[in-house]
Parts: C-alpha cells; sequence; structure tokens
C-alpha cells in the first residue's frame, strides 16, 4: 500500500488545487486510509485494508495518508477523526466513512461505491 503525501495526492486522486468540483484523477478507484500512528482504531482496520488490497489487486488502489505528517491534506478534506476512509470511485462523487470498519462492511462498501 502506498503512502500518498500531498505532491502524489494530487497527480493520483484529486488536483484540488487546481479543480473546485471533484475530478478523479485516478486509474482505478481507490480507497484512502487518514490514519495516524498514535490512533488505536486505525491500527485494527490497517491489517484488513492490507488484505483488500491482496485481493482486489488490479481492480482498487489503497492508500495511506498519515494526517500527522501530511496536515493540509487532511486539512483539505476537513478531517475531525481518524481512522476516516475517503471511498473514491471512477466516475462519481467520493464517499467519506469514519472508523475502524470490520471488513465486511468494507467488502460491502468496495462492491457498492467502488465497483459498481
Amino acid at each position: 500500500m502506498e503512502h500518498l503525501t500531498k505532491e502524489t495526492f494530487l497527480q493520483k486522486v484529486f488536483n484540488y488545487e487546481e479543480n473546485k468540483e471533484w475530478k478523479f484523477e485516478g486509474e482505478l478507484p481507490c480507497i484512502i486510509d487518514f490514519y495516524a500512528d498514535w490512533c488505536q482504531p486505525c491500527k485494527i482496520v490497517a491489517p484488513i485494508l492490507e488484505e483488500l488490497s491482496k485481493e482486489y489487486d488490479g481492480k482498487i488502489n489503497i492508500y495511506k495518508v498519515d494526517t500527522e505528517d501530511q496536515q493540509e491534506l487532511a486539512g483539505a478534506f476537513g478531517i475531525r477523526s481518524i481512522p476516516s476512509l475517503l471511498f473514491c470511485p471512477q466516475n462519481a462523487q467520493p464517499q467519506m466513512a469514519q472508523g475502524a470498519l470490520p471488513k465486511d462492511t468494507l467488502i460491502q462498501a468496495i462492491n457498492d461505491v467502488l465497483l459498481k
């Protein structure tokens, strides 16, 4: 799973400096995990996302954003609580989910939001 900086986020997900309206830049739909190292629930969801990135390899990308390191990026999306997961479909508006969601909920969200 790739860790995104502001620079790679602008290239691979959404260039919010140039576009007011949401315009997804990626080739595959993606989930972005906004997390921090000190956050316990983030540690619960991390291995689940690892599994999903293998199971859905070639269908979706899963990225991580360290909110401590990338404060501007977290601020741009109004991240207040972590973990926050941003689901970015190819041709629709992104959807945000908060908290350490169980694997079956994440699979359902991937199928409903990202792969329909």
